[in-house]
């Protein structure tokens, strides 16, 4: 099925009908957890804060991680291995996907049939053509998705946009600069003591889908951003999409030309298949140069993670300690913005209320891991990497 749906087409066809069931801006949404890992339960918290929302089920293929969810929950909820089970439940409105990375795909498209609205932790896919499986499944059911790239909805990123791209005094940017390091302790983890042995509630194959399937490897499943089988790299599905998701939204540029990324593992194997330091540049249509730079051997807790817009009437950094906007007066003052609250999953329950867009669609998602992936290629076989018409939407 063709994928090219206008997005004015798509919004006009979104009404408060299309949901499973009609919610008003009141009403409680009743929610399932698929991967209740760390991050699965920090998206869970995120919702308890959010507020008017009712736990029912959560799916892991660890025990441990079902009770820690339930603990998080605060009420009675059904667990499962298996992820359908969630999904078969005709009391659940929405789900949030905070599994391995490989099953992102798989499982929003399953929740898009079921006629569930769905929060997909980034990034949004593990292979390039899987984004256009999801846009369409979304499109076809009339579903909302967010994709946790949650700087879109931080009210300091909203307010730098209003007050530096939207007026203009930011200028004609020709190139970005990202930086992330210092993220040793997501991409270097360690598995507890005693792990050596699969532990008994621990559903290995389940972990790995429809992949191959390997052995208990207690490294492979505490550390798994570092497996080109799992995930899309730590250090861009993980780091760089956020950042360039958030270039794409500000200079609004989706489709790069071409990228070119060198790296390696330098500070010893590690148990780890993908590079713990990396250089990007990505190069985007109007004379624009995005690059990102990642080190995992770089502890220093402050200062360690930034974006930097050069612009022709001033420089901004931003992330989420805040941002700081350099003028090209040299006597001037810097403009400060403090940094502020998250808000991602309560804009995406918000949308899935009024049935409107979230802040981070699945278009945007698309995009934002497109341009990691573009990268990926070019590491892996050491060469510039022009972008394809087929990845386009």
């Amino acid at each position: 099925m063709n994928t090219t749906v206008s997005r004015r087409g798509f919004v006009g066809a979104m009404t408060a009908a299309s949901a499973s069931r009609v919610l008003g801006a009141n009403d409680r949404i009743r929610l399932g957890v698929i991967g209740s890992g760390g991050r699965g339960r920090y998206l869970m918290s995120c919702a308890n804060t959010a507020g008017n929302i009712q736990w029912a089920a959560v799916a892991d293929a660890y025990d441990v991680q079902r009770d820690q969810a339930q603990k998080v929950a605060g009420v009675a909820v059904d667990k499962y291995v298996d992820y359908r089970r969630v999904l078969d439940r005709k009391d659940i409105d929405a789900v949030i996907i905070a599994t391995w990375d490989h099953m992102h795909a798989e499982i929003a498209v399953a929740a898009c049939q079921a006629g569930k609205d769905l929060y997909v932790e980034k990034p949004m896919t593990l292979h390039p053509m899987e984004g256009h499986q999801i846009v369409r499944a979304v499109r076809q059911h009339n579903r909302i998705l967010q994709t946790g790239t949650q700087q879109r909805t931080y009210p300091h990123f909203i307010e730098a946009k209003e007050r530096f791209f939207d007026t203009g005094r930011i200028g004609r940017i020709t190139m970005v600069r990202t930086i992330w390091n210092g993220n040793d302790a997501y991409c270097n983890q360690a598995p507890p003591p005693g792990m050596g042995s699969k532990p008994a509630g621990m559903d290995w194959e389940t972990c790995q889908g429809r992949l191959p399937k390997l052995a208990w490897d207690p490294k492979r499943y505490f550390n798994h951003y570092v497996y080109w089988d799992y995930s899309t790299n730590a250090q861009m599905g993980g780091l760089f999409v956020h950042m360039i998701d958030v270039v794409h939204w500000l200079l609004k540029v989706d489709k790069p030309l071409a990228a070119s990324c060198m790296g390696g593992i330098y500070l010893g194997e590690q148990g780890r298949d993908t590079a713990d330091n990396i250089n990007a540049i990505v190069e985007y249509p109007g004379g624009l140069l995005v690059t990102f730079e990642a080190n995992v051997n770089d502890l220093l807790p402050k200062e360690n993670a930034d974006i930097v817009f050069m612009g022709s009437g001033g420089r901004l950094h931003i992330f989420r300690y805040g941002y700081r906007f350099l003028p090209p007066d040299r006597n001037a003052e810097p403009v400060i913005g403090g940094r502020s609250p998250e808000l991602h999953v309560a804009n995406w329950l918000d949308a899935v209320r009024s049935r409107r867009h979230a802040a981070c669609d699945e278009e945007a998602g698309h995009y934002s891991a497109m341009a990691c992936h573009v990268c990926n290629i070019s590491y892996k076989e050491q060469r510039r990497v022009a972008w394809q018409k087929e990845w386009e939407l």
